[in-house]
């Protein structure tokens, strides 16, 4: 990898030109799409020379697996922030609250979501290991967190878990593939649609049942 310039380790300190570099390639991503980056333009974009990208990523195809790793990375925070804020409310609200939050985050984080779960990323062995390890912990997490519910006799006993977080995982994505794609494009129908997929996959959950 090529050397950085002192210039550029001043005013990139810490790892700060790797996040500029992943906050600028998603900026192109929303507002231009990917047959507008590059390597040399983001150096160019950001006042660096052209080899110094180089010192964070090999090429391109890491530079977007490390946006599709900063994706689930802030999925995740946005997942959390959910679940913070409806800890008190009851299961029919926290699901509806999850499906909202999820469908949400992939219609105004599209740069993201498109490399978290596309064929560039998973089918043609662009994939760095780094991306695996997250978006299978992210993933895992989930599993564990219902899991954990279970136990606690939160959610129905005859439940399978791991296929129920398969099949949410399924249908949440389907549901934001089709918004993002132009299918579903009315947003009060959208908002309808997540509340009603929120109460389906609670019945399934429901101790009470």
């Amino acid at each position: 990898m090529a050397k950085q310039s002192s210039s550029e380790a001043k005013k990139y300190h810490h790892g700060a030109l790797k996040q500029a570099l992943l906050d600028e390639t998603a900026r192109i991503l929303a507002e231009e799409g990917e047959s507008a980056l590059s390597l040399r333009r983001l150096a160019s974009n950001l006042g660096v020379s052209r080899t110094a990208p180089y010192n964070h990523f090999d090429n391109k195809d890491a530079l977007l697996s490390a946006v599709a790793e900063e994706g689930f990375r802030r999925f995740e925070k946005t997942m959390d922030a959910t679940r913070r804020k409806h800890r008190n409310s009851t299961g029919n609200e926290m699901m509806r609250a999850l499906v909202q939050t999820y469908v949400k985050f992939a219609l105004n984080n599209r740069q993201y979501y498109d490399l978290m779960y596309g064929s560039k990323s998973w089918h043609e062995g662009a994939k760095t290991e780094s991306l695996a390890i997250t978006s299978r912990r992210v993933l895992r997490q989930d599993t564990e967190r219902l899991q954990r519910a279970q136990e606690k006799g939160l959610i129905c006993a005859d439940v399978d878990v791991v296929y129920f977080e398969r099949f949410m995982w399924g249908a949440l994505h389907g549901i934001s593939r089709l918004c993002l794609d132009g299918v579903y494009a009315d947003h009060v129908s959208i908002k309808k649609l997540c509340t009603s997929t929120g109460d389906m996959l609670w019945q399934l959950m429901d101790p009470a049942k």
